[in-house]
Formats: structure tokens, C-alpha cells, sequence
């Protein structure tokens, strides 16, 4: 962190431009290496101020709806992929409008919209979603091959007599992974989708690969994309939306007050279920700067925002010293799936967004009010 946390607004996010562009170096290193191609995954990261820089680093954004589609396609400018586990009849037009790939949960969709496509005027590229039914991922909510999921085709599903007019294979099985597990996942998606591999131009890889964490595998990532390359020819996608905003934003808040019941209590200006949502999702403890696990340091606090949702609790933290109100924290690792799940639940105003650059100033983006909270409603 190297601003002037008084300096902002509370609360406020606040994104360092030079982090998210070592970030964007990390990923330009893999692009450099293999010649495979990186898009931004909108859904984890949406703050649009950025995607001019972003966009000279990869190569566009992944969209998993209409106003995604449109979103990237006017903030970046370059390609913009869409996915939807089922597209709307009314909206197709306008995403095919936005849209240089497009990929279908289902063979059904694929039929259903196949013509629309042929004869919007451009060439878009289409693709399958497949499920390989595998992952390593231990929680259920986060595993898009869990027992009866919704997403893509399995195996035993698939038809490969519908694939007139398809050019690619996608898969989504990861979250928050190192690239061993991307490696044995593709040996699995190579084992039983390799036949129609190999009638394929393009395959993505979906997201959930935490590329820039300290000790993430770039030579695995790299064995995993030359794997496709080499045995099928086939140009590699990749879509992570976490990796590329991970550790580059911090929610700055305030301490409202304290109180006692069993244990020392401070309420924020900052909620879990409006500002920072995994937080009660995932569930995790965000780090926030300067502080200690429980009873690490000599002052334990439970922390907790001004909402009415009793569950509305950040975690217990340690400090050197008794909190006071009027003191600033700051959280770490807060723009990845802040900014794009935030709410306004009991009427709490959003953080403002606000941009670190380069040189060191500080650029309010955007602040929020009444206005925001009252035209969501009717």
C-alpha cells in the first residue's frame, strides 16, 4: 500500500495502477511464450477506468451476459467473448451486436440461435461449453462440475453431429487453483474430447487460474497451453478475472465505535454483506493492514458493519493499540469481486472507487449517493 489512507474517502476502494500493471506483465510473459491469448473476466473485475490499460496488455474480456458484452466493447475495444448458461430470446441481437465469440451452454442453444448467428453480417466464432466432470474443487457452490450442474455438456451428452458451425471447445472447472491442477484437467478433457479436438480451432480454458499469486507454476500453465498447441493446433484461450486484479485493491473504512458484550466490538463504516460479500460467501478473513490474528496482539475486536443483518460480521482481529473512532483500516485484496457484487442492502451507500496511478496521485473515479441507491428500486 503506498497511499495516503487519509487521503480518501470512507469507504473507498482504492486500486494501485502499478500493482494491476505487474499483474498485466505476468500475464503478457505467458502470452509472449506461447502465443495463447488472455481475456478479462468481467465478472471478477469490472472497473471499466482500467480497461484501456488492461487492453494493451491482453487481448479483450470474457462477458457472461449482454450488458458485460456491451461494457467491454465500449471501455476496451477489442475482442469480447460471451457465455451464457442460457441466452434470452430478446436479447441475442444486441449480444451478437457486441460479440466476436460467442459460446453455448447446450447443443439445444446452439440450434436454437445457430441461424441467427449465420446471418447477422459477421463472422463470429462459435463454441461449446464442455463439463469434463472433473475438478478440484472442495466447496459446491464454487464447482462448476458438482452432481447435476447446470454448466456445459458432458461427455455422454455430447453430439457430435451438431458441431457444423463450431470452432471451439470451453471449459470452466477451477477456482483459485495453481496450474498442477490445470495440467491434470486437460489430460482428462484430452481423453475424452480429444476426437473432436481435433476437428476444433480454438479451445478456452475458462478462468479460476491465480496466475499472478506469489508461488503459482508459469511453467505448467505454459506445458498446459503448448499441450493443445502442439497435439491438436489448436489457439488457446484463457479468462481469468481474479488473477488479474488480485492483490492491486484495498477498501479503506473507519471505525464508527466500539462496545463490550463478552468481548470488545467495533462497528465500521464498511459492511461485509454490502462491500465485501466472499466474505460471508466464501467464506474468508480478509488481512487487513497492521493487525494480528485473534489475541496475537495485546487488543482482539470483532468487527462488524452499521447493517441490521446480525451475520453482518468482517472477523476478530488483533491491534497494538485500543481502537479508537475515527480510526482508518485497511483491507487487503479488495478489488476482485467487490466492485461487481456490491449491494446496497439497507440502504448503505457504496464505496467510492478510487485510482492510485502511477505518479502517485490519487484520482477520485467515481463517488455514490442517494441518487444510485433510490433508481435501483423503482
Amino acid at each position: 500500500m503506498n497511499f495516503d489512507v487519509q487521503a480518501v474517502p470512507s469507504p473507498s476502494y482504492v486500486v494501485e495502477e502499478e500493482l494491476l500493471i505487474n499483474n498485466l506483465k505476468k500475464m503478457k510473459a505467458v502470452i509472449d511464450e506461447t502465443g495463447c491469448k488472455i481475456l478479462l473476466a468481467q465478472k471478477g473485475f469490472s472497473m471499466f477506468e482500467v480497461y484501456p490499460l488492461i487492453g494493451k496488455y491482453l487481448h479483450g474480456v470474457t462477458s457472461s451476459g449482454l450488458f458485460e458484452a456491451r461494457l467491454g466493447y465500449e471501455e476496451m475495444g477489442k475482442e469480447v467473448h460471451t457465455y451464457s448458461p442460457a441466452f434470452q430470446e430478446n436479447e441475442f441481437d444486441e449480444i451478437l451486436r457486441y460479440s466476436d465469440h460467442l459460446v453455448f451452454n447446450s447443443f439445444a442453444q446452439w440450434n436454437r440461435f445457430k441461424d441467427r448467428v449465420k446471418f447477422s453480417g459477421k463472422q463470429i466464432e462459435c463454441g461449446i461449453r464442455i463439463n469434463p466432470e472433473y475438478s478440484e474443487i472442495e466447496v459446491d457452490m464454487y464447482n462448476p462440475c458438482f452432481s447435476h450442474s447446470r454448466f456445459g455438456v458432458t461427455f455422454s451428452d455430447f453430439e457430435p453431429d451438431q458441431l457444423d458451425g463450431i470452432s471451439g471447445l470451453h471449459f470452466h472447472t477451477m477456482c483459485e487453483q495453481n496450474s498442477d491442477t490445470l495440467w491434470r484437467t486437460i489430460q482428462v478433457v484430452d481423453e475424452k474430447f480429444g476426437p473432436y479436438l481435433k476437428q476444433m480451432k480454438w479451445i478456452n480454458f475458462g478462468g479460476g487460474h491465480h496466475i499472478t499469486r506469489p508461488d503459482y507454476d508459469m511453467d505448467v500453465l505454459i506445458r498446459s497451453i503448448n499441450f493443445m498447441k502442439e497435439k491438436y493446433g489448436l489457439d488457446v484461450y484463457l479468462e481469468p478475472g481474479e488473477a488479474v486484479a488480485l492483490n492491486t485493491g484495498f477498501l479503506v473504512a473507519t471505525v464508527l465505535d466500539t462496545l463490550h458484550n463478552g468481548m470488545p466490538i467495533a462497528i465500521l463504516d464498511t459492511s461485509a454483506s454490502c462491500h465485501m460479500p466472499d466474505v460471508l460467501e466464501m467464506p474468508y478473513r480478509p488481512d487487513i493492514i497492521g493487525t494480528g490474528m485473534p489475541n496475537e496482539k495485546a487488543y482482539t475486536y470483532r468487527l462488524g458493519g452499521p447493517t441490521c443483518l446480525a451475520g453482518d460480521v468482517i472477523g476478530d482481529y488483533s491491534f497494538d493499540a485500543p481502537l479508537q473512532p475515527g480510526d482508518r483500516l485497511v483491507f487487503c485484496d479488495m478489488a476482485h469481486y467487490s466492485m461487481v457484487k456490491n449491494n446496497t442492502f439497507n440502504g448503505m451507500n457504496l464505496p467510492a472507487i478510487v485510482l492510485q496511478k502511477t505518479d502517485g496521485n490519487l484520482q477520485i473515479v467515481k463517488q455514490f449517493g442517494y441518487k444510485d441507491f433510490k433508481e435501483r428500486l423503482s
